[in-house]
Order: C-alpha cells, then structure tokens, then sequence
C-alpha cells in the first residue's frame, strides 16, 4: 500500500546500516564523513603573538618617545620583558612579550633615530595582538561524528597535527538493469528496440554522490535470472534497480524479491510520478527499486534516493534542505496527490520545466532543481514563494524541514 512522502522520508531516515570505517590520510579526506570525534589538543593561537610587523610597547607609554630595546621574529623563543618607555621590534605572527597591551603598525611610527621612535596615530589597547585561543580553544569539539570533511576541516585536522583521520568506507552500491525489451547503451539495437538509460544515470549518480558503483550486467526477463543477479550482491550495502514491479504480465522483479524473502519498508509513495517505489531489505543489504520511467526514476532518486545516500555514507545530515524563492511565472496543476516539478533556479527565482512527462530523457539536462508541490495546490501565481531543492548540488540539514510549496 503506498504510503505519503513523510511516512517515506521517516523510514528511510530511521533505517541503521551497518556503517564501516577506515582510517586515511588528511589529504585524502575530502568529501568523506567523519566517524570520529576530533576534540582541539592545542589552542590556536597558541600564544599571544603579533598580527602586524611593528612594535610591541605598554599602551600606557603610547604619548612617549620608545626606545627600541630587541627585534622579535616569528619563530623566535624570545622572552624578552618590555620596561617603561620601551617598545621591541616585531614581526607578524612573532610572540609579544607577555606584558605587551599594544603593537603599532610600523607605518604608523616616526623613526626619531637608529634607536627611537615615536607614535603618530591613536592607539587602542590591546590592538594588533592576537590572543592564545581566540580561534580555537584547547578541548573544544571541532569536528563531530557524522560531518563531511572538506578543505576547511581538513584545515582543522592539520592545525592540530592530525596526519590521518577515522572516516566511514564508501557504501558499496551495485545497479542491475531489468527488461529485455530495453537495451544496454553499448548494444546494438533495431529500430523496434530502445536504449536503458537509467542504469548509466543511476550509476553516474551514485558515483557523484559519493559511492562505490559496481555493475553486474542485465537480467533476463526471468525470476531466476533476477534471483541471481540479487543474490550475487548482497555483499553490497545497497541495489538499485528500476522497472519490473508493477502489474505488468512481463514484470518478474517483484516475484524474484518476494522470493529472497524482501523485508519490504516502502510499497509504492503517493507521489507522481514515481508513485510504483519499492525499499526494502534483505539481510544486511537495502534494496531501491525505482521506476521504470527515466524521468520518474531520476526524481525519485533525488528525492528518496540521496537521503538513503547520506544514511549510507554516514551523514549526521539526512534532511532534504530547500531554498525559498518566488516562481518566474504562473503554474497550474491537477490537485490531489504531491507532485514533482522539475525546472531551474537562477538564485533569484524558479522557472517549471516546460517538459514534464516520466518517460522523457532530456528534461534534467536542463534542469538544476525542483520543487514539490502539496497535494492541494492548483495554482501558484506568479511571484509566488516555493522551497526549492536542488538537484546537482547536495543540499541537507541536520534539522527536519518541510520542503512541500503550499502557497
């Protein structure tokens, strides 16, 4: 029985894989999830040092003639102690004698002589000195379990020391296609045949999303054949298949997991198109069979697909994320069951695709993101605000969101 996109969304952010993990190096790190907690050993800074070249003096001495007593440059272990009416020469990111309260640009001094200077601009206390923790404090959580590294926390990693760093294994995705009335894009067919292009778009974007694709060929239209093809891969964290699972005399899928015994979680999504989904599980592997329609397929996947995606990477960010703007130009729409509109966000406002139809191939070529519409919108007006989900870029929140546009 088909159940609402909330209900779908709920389950398929609650399912636990059995997340592994793998220990790589910083550099290497990118885009990957972090599965460790990374608490600061160090301060940043991790002393009081100079964010100008200049001169370190006692804020209280700024009116007064300073005798230039030392030169201090970065790296020194210098601990040199200002006296009345002195000031040291120093370079940036150099450590400021502990009693330093100022450092003064150095084009900010008139040099009296070789040993003498004196201050022509006003002077804040404690300007120009960055203070031991005031970036980062020593036991402060700087990356949690669950966060996408990226060159910033790589930054992180490495301003601590970190050389290597605990993340989760790549989930290992395997895509098998159904239908022998469809062929391969490698395969020559007749002018009665058409080619299968959902199998390369899932597993193109399975790969950008962050996974390990493996393709393992064609079932024939055959239960046994679909039983094999499943079976050689429940070493995989996930299959994806499209096709074969509605009432159709031809459509043996649904047979071939019902007798792997498919512990099903979702029978069908009271949404169009793609309303025939099916996700369920055999033993430790999660089974995705998306529609046969490529239109349908795709956005099913972007939707449902990417959230399953971010639970398999190991994601503490699940939650489809959206960007409020106004459509371009007046919508109708048939009321009644939550449909997916695709179409383009320039950052200003949303264009609706002017193809729609499931089974049409060129519409996300075009497309950049959508919006998914309440069940009891017939017409948006133009200028009329939408929440806008991205399609290729990854866009999700640690917080749940209602991403339907019912304006």
């Amino acid at each position: 029985m088909a159940i609402s996109v909330k209900t779908a969304i709920d389950i398929i952010s609650n399912i636990k894989p059995l997340l592994k993990f793998e220990i790589i190096a910083i550099e290497d790190a990118q885009n990957r999830i972090c599965a460790q907690e990374v608490i600061a050993t160090s301060s940043l800074p991790k002393f009081d040092n100079s964010a100008m070249d200049g001169y370190a003096i006692i804020y209280n001495n700024k009116n007064k003639e300073l005798e230039i007593i030392d030169t201090i440059f970065a790296g020194d272990n210098n601990h040199t102690v200002l006296k009345e009416n002195t000031c040291i020469k120093i370079m940036t990111g150099a450590r400021v004698p502990k009693n330093t309260t100022a450092i003064i640009p150095k084009e900010d001094i008139q040099t009296i002589n070789d040993k003498n200077i004196k201050i022509l601009e006003n002077v804040k206390e404690f300007q120009h000195i960055r203070f031991i923790g005031e970036d980062i404090k020593t036991g402060e959580k700087l990356i949690d379990i669950g966060d996408e590294l990226n060159f910033a926390k790589i930054t992180l990693l490495a301003s601590q020391g970190i050389s290597h760093i605990k993340v989760y294994k790549k989930p290992k995705i395997v895509v098998f296609s159904s239908g022998e009335e469809l062929k391969l894009h490698y395969e020559r067919i007749e002018d009665h045949q058409i080619y299968n292009s959902n199998t390369p778009t899932l597993i193109a974007r399975a790969k950008e999303l962050g996974c390990e694709v493996t393709f393992i060929g064609q079932a024939k239209d055959t239960i046994e054949d679909i039983k094999r093809l499943v079976l050689n891969s429940l070493d995989a964290d996930l299959i994806i298949t499209s096709g074969g699972v509605s009432v159709g005399d031809a459509d043996f899928t649904r047979d071939a997991f019902n007798e792997l015994n498919l512990k099903i979680l979702i029978d069908g999504i009271m949404i169009k198109p793609g309303k025939p989904t099916i996700f369920g599980q055999i033993n430790n592997t999660y089974i995705l069979n998306l529609p046969g329609n490529p239109l349908a397929s795709a956005l099913i996947f972007e939707i449902f697909g990417k959230v399953l995606i971010q639970k398999l990477l190991g994601s503490n960010e699940i939650n489809p994320n959206f960007i409020e703007a106004k459509i371009k130009e007046e919508f109708k729409t048939r009321k009644g069951r939550i449909t997916i509109i695709p179409g383009t966000f320039d950052g200003v406002s949303f264009t609706v695709s002017k193809k729609r139809s499931p089974g049409m191939v060129s519409i996300l070529a075009d497309c950049n993101s959508l919006i998914i519409l309440d069940e009891n919108v017939s017409l948006l007006e133009k200028n009329s605000k939408v929440k806008i989900l991205p399609i290729n870029w990854k866009f999700f929140s640690k917080e749940k969101k209602d991403f339907l546009s019912n304006e």
